[in-house]
């Protein structure tokens, strides 16, 4: 199969960097491109490998499936040898078909939490060991790893991210001419691939010799201690966590002076490899925007310029003046390190309190969902509790379970002979991943205003545990005379956090539409995913006056919610003296628990949630 060629890539100067710098030195560690779709992401990647495998025909593009099983990635008992021949062989994975070359991961932030876990102990290790079904065995996977993915669809669990030595964030050209060269030469290549492969074929070759060139020179490369201090106070300005992005810089900027050939690092690699290095690595909160501002890194550079020469011996202080202190000190002193007039670094960080921390969420009973790390469910990614014969249940062979029936079948002493129907499957409980649904009342003055204010600081503490736990939230307002999809499903606590900064409120309470919002949610997400379990959170004061036949639609949909299987909890926003309650019936109706207005703070609201949920 002929892929599109590297060299044939138009713009992304930053992507093809980056991807080629890793090339040259492969301890850097890997790149994770970020972007939108259709940006050429996995066209880079393809694209790339073509001229790794010019430069050794050993290297190889492995890629991971994010649907791969725990079997397929790291290797398993060869079960056929071991009923064909009764020899006890293990069959490897992918990631010793990787090693040496490149593992390629697309949609990695979708990757499964087991499969995650795998990745982070072979990339920290460099090896990768396999204790299971009664085997023992451990083999080298020392690999180039890279990952894609639309940050759109969630974020990358905060360990993957930084096992990733560099990262890019590409978008598509806002440049007619560049969109223009893209159309045409992907539409060239569409027409005649081998034609326009050939086209470009002295590039790609040119390419190659390069990387080949800077790999034989990257050894020789001097890291002078002036660019070394540079990188370590960059790092240091930058507030990262630990010494691997010092280590990455440092690597990134060697790797960048052999690639223009050049035999001792400069100030212009140390800020590339910054750009590259250090953008995923900031300390951060998951609501900040990504990436790294040149402003910022302007200023960090010329800060870290005052650090890149070695301090001189301090000159003896003088003695102190008469009347003053003993140790010649005054309240005009300075700290080492900082300059008069100048306060000292501070770190932005936004923590949420303990009242917004919603770990206890979780969805009554035991489903069988996609992996999480919420509620329970039968699925791949927990423990094994059990086993069954099964076609259609259970995951993986459970191999004591399996010799058992057997050895049970058995009409003579001697070897045991397993056949098919002695197959046994492993049933494992772990954790899922759920669907939370707030529909929000948005009708009303100010006190919708301010219970908006509540829910939505409430959608943003589950967004920032989601963050980490791969859970998935929604936001439904209604208002006038129709309900609107605030925040469609999403794991992506960035995209949430914009969409959540504003409501829009007034006009009458369409509460029929919005109830039926809520199921078309809820219909949809079974349709992308049918194990997925939903808890529909209403926030009401139960009247209905908006949209056609208001009293007589909300029973029905209410009933039509019910039928979807759907957990509910209705918060009862009745504020006058007299009350009606009306979201007490609703309540019932969705054979829901209801809770007043009074706690509605986004601190009781979490706790409300935990509670019922549990």
């Amino acid at each position: 199969m002929t892929h599109y060629p590297f060299s044939a890539l138009v713009g992304q100067d930053r992507l093809r960097l980056a991807l080629l710098l890793c090339a040259v030195r492969p301890e850097i560690g890997g790149v994770l491109i970020r972007g939108e779709k259709g940006t050429a992401k996995s066209t880079a990647v393809r694209a790339l490998a073509d001229v790794l495998s010019a430069i050794d025909p050993d290297a190889r593009l492995v890629e991971l499936p994010i649907g791969a099983t725990e079997d397929r990635v790291v290797g398993s008992l060869d079960l056929q040898r071991v009923l064909r021949d009764g020899e006890h062989a293990f069959s490897p994975g992918l990631l010793a078909r990787a090693h040496g070359g490149v593992l390629y991961v697309d949609e990695v932030n979708l990757l499964h939490d087991h499969l995650v876990d795998v990745l982070l102990d072979a990339a920290a290790m460099g090896r990768v060991h396999v204790e299971r079904d009664g085997i023992s065995h451990s083999h080298e996977a020392r690999f180039t790893l890279i990952g894609t993915m639309n940050p759109e669809e969630g974020e990358l669990r905060p360990q993957l991210l930084d096992r990733f030595g560099l990262t890019v964030d590409v978008a598509a050209s806002r440049d007619v001419d560049v969109r223009v060269e893209v159309i045409r030469r992907r539409m060239d290549f569409e027409a005649d691939p081998e034609a326009f492969a050939t086209r470009y074929a002295d590039e790609d070759a040119d390419l190659a010799h390069r990387v080949a060139a800077a790999r034989a020179t990257v050894g020789e490369v001097t890291l002078p201690d002036t660019e070394l201090r540079r990188i370590a106070a960059l790092c240091a300005a930058f507030d990262v966590d630990g010494m691997r992005a010092d280590l990455v810089v440092a690597r990134t900027a060697v790797a960048h002076a052999a690639w223009r050939g050049a035999d001792t690092v400069a100030e212009e690699d140390v800020r590339v490899a910054a750009e590259l290095a250090l953008p995923h690595r900031r300390r951060r909160d998951p609501f900040d925007d990504p990436g790294l501002d040149e402003e910022t890194l302007d200023q960090a550079m010329a800060d870290a310029g005052e650090h890149a020469e070695p301090e001189s011996e301090p000159e003896p202080e003088p003695d102190p003046p008469a009347g003053g202190s003993s140790n010649g000190s005054s309240d005009h002193d300075v700290p080492q390190g900082e300059s008069p007039g100048k306060p000292p670094p501070t770190r932005s960080n936004a923590p949420p309190s303990a009242s917004f921390r919603t770990r206890a969420l979780v969805v009554p009973g035991v489903g069988d969902g996609a992996p999480g790390r919420r509620s329970r469910a039968r699925n791949r990614t927990g423990k094994a509790i059990s086993a069954t014969g099964a076609v259609d249940s259970g995951y993986g062979l459970h191999v004591f379970g399996t010799l058992l029936a057997a050895a049970g079948r058995q009409d003579a002493p001697g070897a045991v002979r397993v056949g098919v129907p002695d197959l046994r499957r492993e049933v494992r409980e772990g954790r899922e991943g759920n669907l939370v649904i707030f529909v929000v009342d948005a009708s009303g003055s100010m006190a919708a205003r301010d219970r908006m204010a509540a829910v939505g600081g409430a959608t943003l503490s589950l967004l920032r545990d989601a963050y980490q736990r791969r859970d998935k939230v929604a936001v439904i307002t209604f208002r006038g005379q129709d309900a609107t999809v605030l925040l469609p499903p999403t794991s992506s606590v960035h995209i949430a956090s914009r969409r959540l900064t504003r409501f829009d409120t007034g006009g009458k309470t369409p509460l029929a539409q919005g109830l039926l919002a809520a199921r078309d949610v809820v219909v949809r997400e079974r349709t992308r995913d049918r194990a997925r379990r939903c808890l529909v959170v209403v926030l009401t004061d139960g009247r209905a006056t908006g949209g056609p036949d208001p009293l007589g639609r909300t029973g029905a949909a209410a009933a039509r919610l019910v039928a979807e299987g759907a957990a509910a909890v209705v918060v009862d926003c009745e504020t006058s003296y007299i009350r009606l309650g009306l979201a007490e019936d609703l309540a019932r109706q969705l054979g829901a628990p209801a809770v007043r207005l009074a706690q509605l703070r986004a601190d009781s609201l979490t706790r409300l949630v935990r509670s019922e949920a549990a």
